[in-house]
């Protein structure tokens, strides 16, 4: 019985689950912490993950292991090998006016679409790779390599074997802004005119592509992106939607071909298995439950409760939820909003329906713009810790305007970083088929107006203070 490990480095966290490689069945697992902020040493990851994989007990009976993690990091190395900076991550929005740059230089959002299947906002690496070049020039002419959080991961289990020994996959190789999922090759083009100089990237390997072996000699995958990890965990298909509910809000559809939106709302990725996911992210989702129900004095299962005890449309109040700013629409200096406060509307179980309501309005508006690339839409899957909340799965159809489907809470960006390791031992043209994932569905009829009325008030927010 070989078994295999899966790891998802995400913003939180880290999590380990140990499986076995023919059935998928769970062995063990482990978790251990990542510290707050959007910018982190790496080393931090490195620790958080020894201790994960202590408490899932350790690789000595395991064969094979893949990381999934968090997209968009910036890991700058010198020649040595040494990190340079901490690292940026996804959700630090410092970068938004280097994006606006970059995209004005290439000449627009359809130059950047066509290039790579992306247009620059904050979130993507060659953004804060430009950012690092105009206020920390020292570091960045001391940037000798530049990779991403899960392929410095997957180097350090290697036993940091050299620059040259960096690997990536096709699906966190895609979020970086200068490789194209259309093409499959990089834009060192687009990297120079970022950074100001050449620097080395890791080789993209494919889907089932051995990236080596540990010093112990378990076999590494590639690994990837979370959110194709996660689309692996949960053996999606094409026209498979995945909404996740977590630190950011995501919406994917597992799609045979490329796309290259230049307004910037969906992002061409590519996934783990060959095929690609064009996806649309927002920056705020479980948080912002997190936080009402802080504002409120309750616990989350008490927040749903009353979320669920007040009318659809909450009376007419709007929670427009851009507490960290916002990637999808692009407003990275955006604050959140509350509109339509009355006598009426002042109740703790309106503000619980309004933060439920506005979240999933997020997440409808990316579904709308997945489902207009043009891969017909097969079925939904909502996913992630906010996802847990019986609120947001009860209300999710009536917001979304279509059932959604339930699977049961789980780590699948771990199984699906588990599940390539599988892949890689066994080899072939296709993943292990392991049992899918069951799921609930949830059914209710469409109420149109809670969308109509968010999307009146949605640009009416105030600007970050300075």
């Amino acid at each position: 019985m070989p078994l295999v490990a899966g790891v998802d480095s995400s913003t939180q966290a880290c999590k380990v689950v140990v499986r076995d490689a023919r059935t998928g069945a769970l062995v063990r697992e482990g978790r251990a912490p990542h510290p707050d902020g959007t910018e982190v040493d790496p080393a931090a990851w490195e620790s958080a993950l020894e201790r994960a994989l202590a408490q899932a007990g350790g690789l000595d009976d395991v064969a094979a292991v893949a990381v999934g993690g968090q997209q968009h990091g910036m890991v700058c190395l010198d020649d040595g090998g040494a990190v340079v900076r901490p690292a940026l991550l996804w959700n630090d929005t410092r970068s938004a006016g280097a994006a606006r740059d970059l995209t004005a230089e290439l000449g627009g959002g359809r130059a950047w679409a066509d290039a790579v299947g992306v247009v620059p906002v904050a979130s993507f690496t060659v953004t804060k790779l430009r950012w690092l070049a105009e206020h920390e020039p020292a570091h960045a002419a001391g940037t000798a390599a530049v990779c991403l959080p899960h392929d410095w991961l997957t180097w350090v289990l290697a036993g940091r074997p050299g620059l040259d020994g960096l690997v990536t996959d096709r699906g966190d190789a895609s979020g970086t802004g200068y490789w194209s999922a259309a093409a499959g090759e990089y834009r060192p083009d687009l990297l120079e005119r970022a950074l100001g100089h050449a620097a080395v990237v890791p080789r993209v390997l494919g889907p089932a592509e051995r990236a080596g072996s540990t010093p112990d000699g378990v076999v590494l995958g590639p690994g990837t992106g979370d959110n194709a990890a996660a689309a692996l965990g949960l053996a999606a298909e094409p026209g498979d939607v995945v909404c996740s509910v977590g630190t950011s809000g995501v919406v994917s559809i597992v799609s045979t071909t490329p796309a290259a939106d230049p307004s910037g709302t969906v992002a061409g990725f590519a996934d783990a298995t060959g095929n690609f996911l064009p996806l649309v992210a927002t920056l705020n989702a479980a948080r912002v439950l997190d936080a009402t129900a802080r504002l409120l004095g309750v616990d989350l299962d008490e927040l749903s409760r009353l979320a669920l005890s007040a009318p659809p449309g909450a009376g007419g109040l709007v929670l427009v939820p851009y507490l960290e700013g916002e990637r999808t629409p692009d407003r990275p200096d955006a604050t959140g909003a509350l509109h339509g406060l009355t006598l009426a509307t002042a109740e703790p179980a309106h503000l619980a329906r309004a933060a439920v309501e506005g979240l999933l309005c997020g997440l409808a508006d990316g579904l709308d713009a997945v489902a207009a690339t043009g891969t017909p839409v097969r079925r939904v899957l909502l996913v992630g810790g906010g996802a847990r909340s019986a609120a947001v799965r009860r209300i999710a159809p009536a917001v979304l305007g279509v059932p959604v489907l339930g699977p049961p809470p789980g780590e699948y960006v771990a199984d699906g970083a588990a599940r390539q390791a599988a892949w890689v031992l066994a080899g072939g043209d296709t993943p292990p088929d392991w049992p899918r994932p069951g799921t609930e569905r949830y059914e209710t009829d469409p109420v149109p107006r809670v969308r109509e009325r968010y999307a009146e008030v949605r640009d009416l927010t105030a600007t970050r203070p300075r």
